[in-house]
């Protein structure tokens, strides 16, 4: 006789999962879809033309890379979460809007960023606001690891200063807007790609417990 499977709660309607470049944000997203047959948003990184540019010339292309980051994920959100799905229970995404000052903090200074912000947040108003943020944290030297496994041409000048200011951009903008409901999980202890017991540690801690507005850690 067959157990039957434990059927678990789902808290939320809309969940995203953030984290620096090579954190897993993408893979975690996906096993979390795919076990609850939930709507899963993507990120259209590879279709920026800016992006290897930038990676060669980091100070010629910030801003026009910044820039067309924000209109794409404008566009793809908006076009995404205004179509309703009447088949999934909820909807899990491996970034949101936020991603785009985050990264605009450590690529661009003085007046361009000041300007970046403006248009930022006139915009951010107008989107829904995810339930709550997964941040997968890993250290620096890690990440470095899984971007060159990875082995994608454009990401090979990467360099663990360059990942730590984006970190830090992260923490920044979860302490600059605390209405927000975060949670931080440190992931360097455990592999939820390779092992299914590390997967359900991560899902459990997103779906077994309601966690209250502001940043809540968590090491696994």
């Amino acid at each position: 006789m067959k157990a039957k499977k434990a059927v678990m709660e789902v808290r939320y309607n809309y969940i995203v999962i953030e984290g620096n470049i090579g954190a897993g944000k993408t893979t975690l997203a996906a096993k979390i879809a795919g076990e609850f047959n939930a709507r899963l948003i993507l990120e259209h990184f590879t279709d920026n033309p800016f992006l290897p540019k930038f990676y060669e010339d980091p100070e010629k292309y910030s801003f026009p890379l910044e820039l067309s980051f924000l209109a794409g994920r404008y566009r793809q959100l908006r076009e995404e979460l205004e179509a309703p799905d009447l088949f999934s229970p909820f909807t899990v995404a491996d970034y949101y809007f936020s991603k785009s000052l985050i990264f605009a903090a450590s690529t661009l200074g003085g007046d361009e960023y000041k300007l970046f912000r403006q248009i930022f947040y006139i915009v951010y108003s107008s989107l829904p606001r995810p339930d709550i943020f997964v941040y997968l944290h890993l250290d620096t030297g890690r990440l470095l690891k899984n971007i060159e496994n990875r082995g994608r041409p454009y990401e090979r000048t990467i360099t663990e200063k360059y990942l730590k200011s984006i970190q830090d951009s992260y923490f920044s903008f979860f302490r600059q807007n605390p209405e927000n409901k975060y949670l931080v999980i440190d992931i360097n202890s455990v592999d939820f790609v390779s092992s299914d017991d590390d997967y359900r540690k991560i899902r459990n801690a997103i779906f077994m417990k309601d966690y209250p507005a502001g940043m809540n850690k968590l090491i696994l």
